[in-house]
Parts: structure tokens; C-alpha cells; sequence
């Protein structure tokens, strides 16, 4: 009987180091907690392939547990004071410097635009309620965390249309006055998904004929910025990746645009473009815009172009895939020129890495102040492991580079 236990137990932990263990190469910092925290991301959503096999649950609904168990309730401390408030009826979180300032002291501000891939995530995570902690006491900013609505039970575009009304009206003379923010010193930030709406956001202001006020920056931070291609270098390299493994950000990218499994399919083939999408096949030819050094001997290919009868819709995935709206990058050098000057992130390891590289190329060639921190060791979503147990040291750094540029160019 000894023996049969000792034999379960050496199974048991054999089993348990298999499921723990994924290749992580060894220049990525403190791999094993990262390998530990992946064994949690990875078992939720395993269990939610099956909640959503047995009709039980749908995907995103079971990894939603995430979200709920990094909530927070945002409160006021000696420094900083928290509120909730809408913005153009758009839930957002109010962080402000606790002693207000003189008439004449006017304030920095950040529209703060979470990620979590369009369908998961919180500005009440306890990692974005730090960050925007950090961001008021470090830089006295007002800082304005956006509450957007989720897929799948919304699809593009209501996210962004939330988060832009949100900076519509944060944009107005006197809301800024309410909060005593200097109008020329705005910024706009996200990571990941929320990277790509901070992204298109800043666009779309510009072309707003109705809008007097410009932003001062952008920041982006490991953003998704297009959808037409998603076997880019850094998709193929990093695909079974800790945290975002390539399957998950094109169900990410898929829930975005419909409830259409057909199309999930086709998109993790990579034969989701048709006729609508074929000009636009050119502003994410990563063999023009990608560095030698982030090719990684991968040779371009043009995605292919799958027919479509009848001819998409207006309001399809095949159309809204090539919005600006939804993959800013896959506009014309014409409408960079005159974005704000731009902060971009990008991790080694991470299947977006070369999204934000391209992106970031193509603005300094349109002219845009452009500074590309790109992480050797980084993962995808790194910087949001502040807060424990999932308490990583480049996470810390990540966020100390960003306050220093903030500091400096907001």
C-alpha cells in the first residue's frame, strides 16, 4: 500500500509539474512565477472551453473570473481623491490630487483605457486602480479611467464609440475647468486592447472638425492596432506565449467583431480577408515595416484574399475589420502627420510586439515624436503585474520609464 501511494504521489506531482511547466525562454526575468501565474490563466480557460462546449457558459463569461478577481472598489485616500462618475452617460473612475489646487494651478491629465481584449478587464482592477494612483500622486495628474462596454454582448464599434464620447466630453471647456486641467497637457493611454481605442481615438479627434482641443500625447502600451494580418512574425514565434497565446488574441479579435464562430475559424487560419480588405493588405505588409531584427528569418507573405458571395455587409466583420476605428493602422501616412507625439511599448515576447513596432515605424516616418520602448524580456500584459501574488519586478520598471516620460513630455 506504500508503495501504490508513493507511486500516486510521484503521478500526481509528475502530472502537476507537466501542467505547470511552458517553455518560457530563459531571458524572460522571474520565468517561474510567470510559468506559475500562466498555470492559472491557462486552467480557466480550459475550463471555459468546456463550459462553453456543454452549453454551460459562453467563453468569455467563465474567464471573466479574472476581471472579478482583481475588482477593487476605487476609495479615497489622503492623497488621492477616487469618484465615480458618467461621462456622456459612459461609466469612468475620477483619480485626483486630494488637496485641490490654487485658481492658477491647472493639472496634467490621462484618459486611462483598459485592456483585456475588448471583452474582459476593468478600470476597477486592482492594477489599473495602482496605476492610476501612482499616476496622480507622481505627476499631479487627473487621471480618467474609462468603463466601457464589453463584447461579446457588444460588438465593435461600441467600444470605441464609449470611449470616445467619454474624451468628447472630458474635452469640453468647462469640464476641464471643473477639474482644473490645463487644456494643452492631455493625454490619451491604453494597453493592449486598450492601446488599439487610444490609438483611434487619437485619430479620429483629429479629423473632428468640431473639436478645438488637441491632445499632447498617446500612449500606447503593447496595443493591437490592426486585424488583417495575424501571422506576423511575432505571431508565429510567440504563439503558445505565457499570458496571450496567439489562439486566444484572434477569439479576442473575433468576439470583437461578431458572435460568428465560422469567423473565429477563419480568422485563426489567417483566411479572413476578402475584396473589402485587399487595398488595405499594404499598411500591414510587415516586410516594408518591420526591422531586419524583428523578422526573426520569417519571409512575408500577403495574407490570402477569400471571395465572398454576396458582397459583405455594411456592418460585417469582413468591413469592420478594415475600420481605422478597429485597426488604426491601416491609414494612409496622410492621417499620422499630424498626430500627438506618441509613447509605444512593446514586449519580445508577445504576439502584438510587432503591431506596435510597425505602428511605431510608421508614425516617426510620418514625422510623429515618436520614443518605441521595446522590452528584450518582456511579456504581453507585463506591465499590469504590479499587485500580488502575480508581483513582477519589469513590471515595476515598465511603470517607472512610463511616470519618467510622462513627467517629461506631458
Amino acid at each position: 500500500m506504500r508503495l501504490k501511494g508513493l507511486f500516486f504521489i510521484f503521478i500526481w506531482g509528475a502530472l502537476s509539474a507537466y501542467y505547470i511547466y511552458t517553455p518560457v525562454p530563459e531571458d524572460i526575468e522571474e520565468r517561474w512565477k510567470l510559468m506559475f501565474t500562466d498555470c492559472f490563466f491557462r486552467s480557466l480557460s480550459h475550463l471555459a472551453d468546456l463550459s462553453e462546449l456543454l452549453g454551460l457558459r459562453d467563453y468569455m463569461g467563465v474567464m471573466m473570473f479574472i476581471t472579478f478577481a482583481e475588482a477593487v472598489v476605487p476609495r479615497s485616500d489622503e492623497q488621492v481623491r477616487v469618484t465615480e462618475e458618467h461621462f456622456d452617460g459612459v461609466e469612468v473612475v475620477v483619480y485626483q490630487p486630494a488637496q485641490q489646487g490654487g485658481a492658477a494651478e491647472l493639472r496634467r491629465a490621462v484618459v486611462y483605457i483598459h485592456g483585456g481584449g475588448w471583452c474582459l478587464g476593468s478600470s476597477r482592477m486592482s492594477p489599473y486602480d495602482l496605476l492610476a494612483r501612482q499616476m496622480v500622486t507622481e505627476l499631479s495628474a487627473v487621471v480618467v479611467s474609462v468603463e466601457y462596454r464589453l463584447a461579446p454582448a457588444h460588438h465593435f464599434p461600441v467600444q470605441f464609440e464609449d470611449v470616445y464620447h467619454v474624451v468628447k466630453h472630458f474635452l469640453q471647456a468647462e469640464v476641464l475647468a471643473q477639474y482644473q486641467v490645463d487644456p494643452g497637457r492631455i493625454a490619451v493611454s491604453g494597453d493592449s486592447a486598450g492601446g488599439n481605442l487610444a490609438a483611434a481615438v487619437a485619430q479620429q479627434l483629429q479629423q473632428d472638425p468640431e473639436e478645438q482641443v488637441d491632445l499632447k500625447a498617446q500612449v500606447l502600451l503593447y496595443p493591437a492596432v490592426q486585424a488583417l494580418d495575424l501571422n506576423t512574425p511575432s505571431y508565429r514565434q510567440n504563439q503558445h506565449m505565457p499570458i496571450l497565446p496567439r489562439t486566444l488574441m484572434v477569439r479576442f479579435w473575433s468576439e470583437y467583431f461578431t458572435s460568428d464562430k465560422s469567423f473565429f475559424h477563419a480568422m485563426l487560419a489567417n483566411e479572413h480577408n476578402g475584396p473589402e480588405s485587399a487595398s488595405l493588405l499594404k499598411f500591414v505588409d510587415w516586410g516594408a515595416f518591420l526591422p531586419e531584427h524583428f523578422r526573426g528569418g520569417y519571409n512575408y507573405t500577403a495574407p490570402p484574399v477569400v471571395p465572398t458571395t454576396p458582397p459583405a455587409k455594411a456592418d460585417s466583420p469582413l468591413r469592420n475589420m478594415g475600420d481605422p476605428r478597429a485597426s488604426p493602422l491601416l491609414v494612409p501616412d496622410t492621417a499620422l502627420r499630424s498626430l500627438p507625439r506618441a509613447y509605444v511599448l512593446t514586449c519580445e515576447y508577445d504576439v502584438l510586439r510587432d503591431d506596435g513596432v510597425m505602428y511605431a515605424m510608421r508614425l516617426k516616418r510620418a514625422g510623429v515624436d515618436v520614443t518605441h520602448e521595446h522590452y528584450p524580456g518582456g511579456f504581453h500584459g507585463a506591465l499590469m503585474f504590479t499587485t500580488w501574488p502575480a508581483d513582477f519586478a519589469i513590471a515595476h520598471r515598465m511603470t517607472d520609464n512610463l511616470l519618467r516620460w510622462l513627467k517629461h513630455n506631458l
